[in-house]
């Protein structure tokens, strides 16, 4: 990160309406690690379908916290938070312990697997940024993405990227429409999400909702209601 000169990448971040995509990030030892913990994690995976909209599998930080603690400390990276808060001009904050969202692995492994268009709404009172790292991909599927939908000033711009292991990819949540194209047969995707807050606080009603958004579209019930009502890693 210290190649990585922040001014430039900050002022394209904001023309972008808050998204930066570099198909270069973390060094090839790096990723390479991660591909490997992402292999180690494939039993862990929660499969997912809601018809119409997504399906495909997920590990949770839950998970992640037991079987692959040095995701958890890559996420907690100073040197990464302070790269991220002079890109996005804002001080981070890592997600709250019960967030399962926190970081959280992405698969993609049966013939059809996506996820159709769709914003990573914060239901935080602050804005939750998205960080997307490439992990394992020889697929054809592409991240497709929409610019300035909620900004009324702005022209809508559609872009298409296909981020290969060890690109990263930068937004805010709620600004970001984008979706994940069908996998092919026979072919493997794995995306390591970061999400940090500008504000950990949440309303009650908010936290129903998120809950339960968690629960159904990503890694069911046991997940994230054991660790919601405050039982530890060790009853995993």
């Amino acid at each position: 990160m210290r190649e990585l000169d922040a001014m430039p990448l900050r002022a394209r971040f904001v023309e972008q309406g808050a998204f930066l995509y570099l198909d270069r990030f973390l060094p090839r030892d790096v990723t390479a690690r991660l591909a490997e913990l992402a292999r180690r994690l494939t039993p862990a995976v929660n499969r997912n379908y809601l018809p119409g909209h997504k399906q495909g599998g997920s590990v949770s930080r839950h998970a992640i916290d037991r079987l692959a603690p040095d995701i958890a400390e890559l996420y907690r990276s100073r040197a990464l938070i302070e790269w991220l808060e002079a890109i996005t001009g804002d001080t981070l904050l890592p997600s709250p312990d019960d967030d399962p969202h926190a970081y959280a692995l992405y698969y993609y492994t049966r013939e059809g697997d996506h996820i159709g268009w769709h914003y990573d709404t914060s239901y935080y009172d602050g804005r939750r940024y998205t960080v997307l790292i490439g992990v394992i991909d020889d697929t054809s599927c592409s991240l497709d993405y929409e610019l300035h939908t909620r900004t009324p000033e702005r022209a809508t711009v559609a872009g298409s990227i296909q981020y290969p292991p060890g690109a990263v990819v930068l937004f805010d949540g709620d600004k970001l429409r984008h979706r994940i194209t069908p996998l092919e047969t026979g072919t493997m995707r794995v995306s390591l999400t970061f999400e940090y807050v500008t504000d950990a606080r949440m309303r009650p009603w908010r936290r129903f909702v998120s809950n339960m958004k968690d629960a159904i579209a990503y890694f069911g019930f046991r997940q994230v209601f054991r660790f919601r009502s405050g039982r530890g890693k060790d009853s995993a």
